[in-house]
């Protein structure tokens, strides 16, 4: 289907500023995830987590925990 809009030049540079600062926060937001990952690692070295964290999974409705031997990977669900 091809189609055509128009829109103001001021509407159309909110949207593209929009989009910078979505793609600024989700980068954060990764990093975040990340930082989360490495202290749930630390805490998993030290005491016995898993159950608490499986726990969180069912009841989180926007991420998931994870590990992978010892290191903690934390992911945004997909399926919201």
């Amino acid at each position: 289907m091809n189609g055509s809009v128009t829109i103001s030049l001021e509407d159309y540079h909110s949207f593209i500023d929009s989009s910078v600062q979505n793609k600024k926060g989700r980068e954060k937001l990764m990093k975040t995830a990340k930082e989360l990952g490495v202290f749930l690692s630390y805490l998993a070295s030290r005491e016995d987590i898993k159950k608490h964290v499986q726990s969180f999974n069912v009841q989180s409705t926007t991420s998931k925990i994870e590990f992978e031997g010892n290191k903690a990977v934390i992911s945004l669900r997909t399926d919201i």
